[in-house]
């Protein structure tokens, strides 16, 4: 174990963060009535937190770590906020990539005409708040308060619309999010029993280590519940299925629950787990590296096999999402220094493309009412600018070189070259041609076909990438066409909600008045007709203008961000913050 030698610095600023936060809350909910000051107070608030946290990088580059502490709560355990290296990089992307979310959730919110706006930017603050209060928290139970936190403050925003299914699909994220903190409350009953400290310290608290070759399995008892516990937001199979539940609600809160904060505090609470309580030597030497592995692999190809089956974008979103994260907790579980490396960077890496996508799912479907792939043909006429920034974000979800998803993914690989695991770059391998085979048929029908002229989706029915050498009548979720009318009205009747009725911000529904909307809606695509129209999409008539540029800015600077990564990953400010986290946390050697 090499020992950190970062020093300590008592400050205001990592608390100060979240104080950010709770007042954007106060002043959001004052503004309810005053549109325009509630989302000036969003932007002033998204702007602050950014330049707060970006105001430490310069001090943690040079070893200083900014510490507030807030005292003791019990014996041995501190009320500490710590700005660490790994703490750092979780911290950048997530008041970063708010403050993208903030302007695009104002033209989202406007544009589709949302009700309940004044909650939603207030839960929109209170969840990036609690994610960086995850972010610094300097030992397991302030961490484990923060994460509650956050599941908290998310389930509004799931639950959004208040319509039955929401409710329901919030509920399940509830169930899931505190059994998983749960779990992570008795993983740190047993580290604290153990250890007699639950400090996060870089490579691995000491205590710990000596106690766990003394009785390795009581050792493995907690790691397993603070992994699985964290593995639950974090989406690894099979503690998954909150996640495709919970794209019933507003894109941007699906950006913010994919990218930006909820999932990310998952498999950022696996990080501190392998890196900063157990630390890399000790969980190769309890032997939980490969159970952890095991779970990430299946994760990453049965979650990859499911997104090939769905016609909603949002959902085969979702499903990438369950893959693309057990990335980090494969590289995790690798334990070797390239592979933490290749974990660690797929954070900010998956962020920015990931967000990209979802962002273009929202442009889509705000300006044409566009949900399913079926309905996409020949739709980058319309809206080239966003199929272009979707494609680009497919192919960085791909691996492909030049774009964020190859760096990443590239020390992963090394990772497991150099550990002599040829089962692990197997499952890399056949999960970027998985990648390739879900994508694909997307940035295909966008792009080069026509509503009179299409395949069906996706290609598990047809020819890679080409025409599908099957009868229309069977369709994309291997069915037959009537089948699909009964499952397509179905899926409309679960996940169309009325966003037309007469609602105050704060007010409640018409039960009634909801459900005749609601059927009006299903009927007319919120007002769009015919989906793919039957005489093909007209062009946009220009850069710019085929949607508001509150939403077309944000999409084309998350693809920015994306491109800058591939290209440049050496002079992004991630790389330096995790060449030092690997180094602290010493080397496990195959």
């Amino acid at each position: 174990m090499i020992e950190p030698l970062m020093a300590t610095e008592p400050s205001l600023r990592p608390g100060a963060v979240m104080l950010i936060a709770l007042g954007a809350i106060v002043l959001i909910g004052l503004s309810k009535n005053k549109p325009n000051v509630r989302e000036a107070w969003t932007l002033v608030a998204a702007l602050s937190m950014f330049a707060l946290v970006a105001s430490m990088v310069p001090d943690v580059l040079a070893g200083t770590v900014h510490e507030t502490n807030l005292g003791t709560f019990v014996a041995g355990i501190e009320l500490t906020f710590r700005a660490d290296g790994l703490g750092m990089i979780f911290a950048l992307v997530s008041s970063g990539l708010y403050v993208l979310t903030a302007i695009y959730s104002i033209g989202y919110m406007r544009g589709h005409d949302e009700p309940f706006q004044t909650r939603f930017f207030a839960m929109l603050a209170a969840s990036v708040g609690a994610a960086l209060g995850v972010a610094f928290a300097g030992n397991i139970f302030v961490l484990l308060v923060c994460y509650e936190v956050l599941t908290l403050a998310t389930y509004p925003l799931v639950a959004h619309d208040e319509s039955h299914e929401s409710r329901v699909s919030g509920y399940k994220y509830l169930a899931y999010a505190l059994s998983g903190g749960l779990a992570v409350f008795g993983g740190m009953i047993a580290v604290f029993v153990l250890a007699g400290d639950i400090t996060f310290t870089r490579g691995g608290i000491d205590a710990l280590s000596t106690v766990a070759a003394e009785d390795p399995w009581t050792a493995r008892l907690a790691f397993a519940l603070l992994a699985g516990g964290f593995a639950v937001k974090a989406g690894v199979m099979p503690v998954h299925a909150w996640l495709p539940s919970a794209m019933v609600a507003p894109t941007p809160v699906s950006g913010l629950l994919h990218a930006v904060a909820v999932v990310k505090a998952g498999a950022f609470g696996v990080a501190r787990t392998v890196i900063d309580v157990f630390g890399p030597e000790t969980v190769a030497a309890i032997g939980m590296g490969v159970p952890l592995a095991i779970l990430a692999g299946a994760t990453i190809i049965i979650s990859s096999l499911f997104a090939l089956r769905q016609d909603n974008l949002k959902a085969r979103l979702a499903y990438s999402t369950i893959a693309q994260l057990s990335y980090i907790v494969l590289g995790l579980a690798l334990l070797s220094p390239m592979a933490l490396t290749g974990a660690l960077l797929h954070i900010p890496a998956h962020a920015f493309a990931k967000l990209t996508l979802f962002l273009c799912a929202g442009a889509l479907y705000v300006q044409l009412g566009v949900k399913y792939i079926s309905e996409m043909p020949g739709i980058a006429r319309r809206m080239p600018v966003t199929m272009t920034a979707f494609a680009l974000g497919s192919l960085s979800m791909a691996g492909i070189p030049i774009l964020a998803g190859f760096v990443s993914k590239w020390h992963i690989l090394l990772g497991g070259i150099e550990g002599g695991n040829l089962l692990v770059i197997a499952v890399l391998v056949s999960s970027g041609v998985l990648n390739v085979a879900y994508f694909w048929p997307i940035i295909y029908t966008a792009f080069f076909e026509t509503p009179a002229d299409h395949d069906a989706k996706p290609v598990l029915l047809g020819r890679f990438g080409g025409r599908a050498d099957v009868d229309r009548a069977v369709i994309t979720d291997g069915g037959t066409k009537d089948d699909a009318d009964d499952n397509h009205d179905a899926d409309d009747d679960d996940h169309d909600a009325d966003h037309d009725a007469d609602l105050d911000d704060m007010g409640t529904h018409d039960a009634d008045h909801d459900e005749d909307e609601h059927a009006d809606d299903h009927d007319d695509h919120h007002g769009h007709g015919e989906l793919p129209p039957s005489t093909g999409w007209e062009s946009s008539g220009g850069f710019g203008r085929e949607t508001t540029l509150l939403m077309l800015a944000p999409l084309m600077a998350t693809t920015t961000l994306m491109i800058l990564f591939g290209t440049l990953p050496d002079h992004m400010v991630f790389f330096e913050l995790i060449e030092t986290i690997v180094a602290e946390a010493g080397e496990v050697r195959p």
